[in-house]
């Protein structure tokens, strides 16, 4: 099943015109995702990799149908008005890409998002796979190296680094496994899905059996999780790693949210929050799949 996405999601791109994107159409169709349509206002009647180009979405879905998905490849002073846009066309599940998008723009997009029941992921995100089936953003890069690293399997993976979404799903090929669906939810301190959130969807995914995190220090996403599974809201194994684990208070790691600023925020009280309600911890990435492979194997 995967989440998100599979082989039947309709996808728009908007910007398509753009150099970013029209590499990342290229990159989706060449592995096999369904775009539909693409959206730059002004060059309706233009194609981009033989996906037609509209002035605006809903004309798009006037012209094409339903679409569920849309990745919005454009400036980040931009994505407000995209997003915005996208959801009021009815579309349920929206990629950004675009990293430092203003703060109260992204807290407008998430409260609109919410309202409409529909689904942000990112800013910041590269996007989310579910191997062998289709992919949103621009994640994994190159055909020959996608192929390598996204494989179909059971493992769930969720990642706040966009390098490490790429890399846990390589570690777990390399160790025999393979993934349900991958996504990297994002760099920014706010961002539209929380790994909880979807910790739920791969919960209620028949083909995931177990789910491997990338974290990082800074933020509480790793502390929500482990809320989830005391609540009783995630039952599968869960298998976590927490990057930069040695950096001490105040300094940043990686991204803008990757600081620790109060002691939730610590690799260390993370850890342990995640191993009380019986999540298990890897101290390195390699472990990551190691700890998996024997948890769905068992």
């Amino acid at each position: 099943m995967a989440i998100l996405i599979n082989e039947n999601t309709s996808v728009l791109v908007q910007g398509i015109t753009g150099r970013t994107g029209a590499f990342g159409t290229r990159a989706m169709l060449e592995y096999g995702t369904k775009v539909v349509a693409g959206v730059t206002p002004g060059r309706k009647g233009e194609t981009v990799w033989g996906v037609p180009v509209f002035n605006t979405v809903k004309e798009a879905v006037s012209e094409v149908g339903p679409i569920d998905l849309s990745v919005t490849f454009v400036p980040a002073p931009q994505v407000k008005d995209a997003v915005l846009e996208a959801l009021e066309a009815g579309i349920k599940t929206i990629v950004i890409p675009a990293e430092r998008v203003p703060l109260h723009d992204i807290l407008t997009m998430v409260s609109y998002a919410k309202k409409v029941e529909a689904r942000i992921i990112g800013p910041g995100s590269l996007g989310l796979i579910s191997p062998g089936k289709a992919s949103a953003g621009w994640i994994g890069g190159a055909r020959e190296l996608m192929d390598e690293a996204f494989r179909p399997g059971n493992v769930g993976v969720i990642s706040r680094s966009g390098g490490g979404v790429t890399t846990v799903c390589w570690l777990l090929v390399q160790h025999g496994l393979g993934v349900s669906t991958a996504v990297h939810v994002g760099t920014e301190p706010i961002i539209g899905t929380t790994g909880a959130e979807l910790l739920r969807l791969f919960q209620e995914d028949s083909e995931t059996h177990a789910v491997a995190v990338f974290g990082e220090i800074g933020g509480l996403m790793e502390i929500e999780m482990a809320e989830v599974i005391k609540r009783g809201e995630f039952k599968k194994p869960l298998v976590v790693y927490i990057a930069g684990r040695m950096l001490p208070s105040g300094i940043r790691f990686s991204h803008a949210s990757a600081i620790i600023e109060r002691r939730a925020d610590t690799a260390e009280y993370k850890e342990k929050m995640l191993t009380d309600v019986g999540a298990y911890v890897a101290k390195k990435p390699e472990e990551l799949a190691t700890i998996t492979k024997h948890l769905v194997r068992r």
